[in-house]
């Protein structure tokens, strides 16, 4: 006899890996979420989190170096203009090195200098001639006079001036071609008569050689002294080779002589150094201003047609 009973069967869990399975499964999520309660916003004063500072790196001191000489500004770009300084020192051993070497710490180069005695006793006056920016000039002349031997220091620059310099030239009065032929150097002085007599040989006149020359010198010693009473200069020492000729004028003006005497030859060349002194207006009128007049006021209409 077989006894029945009830045979319970368990179902199987649905899969949810079907499609109806994760449609039911959002179904319920979005349900749980609108069911539940909202999150209240933050107090007013509640702390905030702030964002973690960037940390930079230290820089070694290489680094640090190169920073700052890279990153320093530049010097200022004032125009770099000639300046003319006149110190009253006092007459001692040791002022001019001081002077000088105050100057060249500013990394000045020194165009011209002029230490003089004054009709004072023991005062003498430096005229000093140099380039610079203004404010370098400025600091230099602070230090200048805070040497105890400088009594004062005046910049001239902006003054109406009246500037001087001697010059000294020696220069040659024998032709080029005839120097090259007959007067050498005195080591080839024995070349120089082996030449003459082989001129004398194939029929040259020793006569007319030496009139050649004469000849020659005279025209460019001519030559020599018309330049030179057109500047105002004069002649202080003929010699049969060379000439000396002195100059007292401005510096642009000597350079602008010497630049002409060139040509000649120039044997030798002394030049003094450049002083300076500060023009007198009369009722208040410099004399250059009125030469500008003077040129400005010719009518040219008046002038005959060239």
């Amino acid at each position: 006899m077989i006894s029945t009973g009830r045979i319970l069967l368990r179902r199987a869990a649905p899969s949810t890996s079907t499609p109806a399975a994760l449609a039911a499964a959002a179904i319920r999520g979005y349900s749980a979420a609108a069911a539940a309660p909202p999150v209240p916003p933050p107090h007013r004063f509640a702390r905030r989190k702030h964002p973690a500072l960037l940390r930079t790196p230290t820089p070694t001191v290489e680094e640090a170096v190169t920073n700052i000489l890279y990153n320093t500004p530049q010097a200022g770009t004032a125009p770099v203009r000639r300046h003319v300084l006149n110190c009253l020192v006092t007459d001692e051993p040791g002022v001019l090195s001081r002077v000088s070497g105050i100057l060249a710490a500013r990394g000045f180069n020194i165009d011209s200098l002029v230490v003089s005695k004054t009709d004072v006793k023991q005062l003498s006056r430096m005229t000093i001639a140099l380039k610079g920016q203004g404010t370098t000039v400025e600091q230099a002349i602070k230090q200048l006079e805070d040497l105890v031997p400088v009594w004062a220091v005046l910049d001239l620059s902006p003054h109406a001036l009246i500037e001087r310099e001697m010059l000294l030239a020696k220069v040659n009065i024998v032709p080029h071609q005839i120097r090259d032929q007959y007067f050498l150097a005195e080591a080839d002085l024995a070349e120089a008569d082996a030449a003459l007599d082989r001129s004398h040989k194939d029929g040259g006149d020793a006569a007319a050689d030496t009139d050649r020359i004469l000849q020659g010198t005279h025209q460019q010693l001519h030559a020599v002294t018309n330049l030179a009473k057109l500047f105002g200069a004069k002649v202080v020492d003929v010699a049969s080779e060379t000439v000396v000729v002195e100059l007292c004028a401005k510096s642009d003006r000597i350079n602008a002589f010497l630049k002409l005497l060139n040509p000649f030859g120039l044997v030798e060349v002394a030049r003094s150094g450049m002083m300076a002194m500060t023009r007198t207006p009369v009722d208040g009128v410099y004399e250059s201003e009125v030469e500008e007049e003077l040129v400005e006021a010719v009518d040219l209409a008046s002038l005959p047609p060239s």
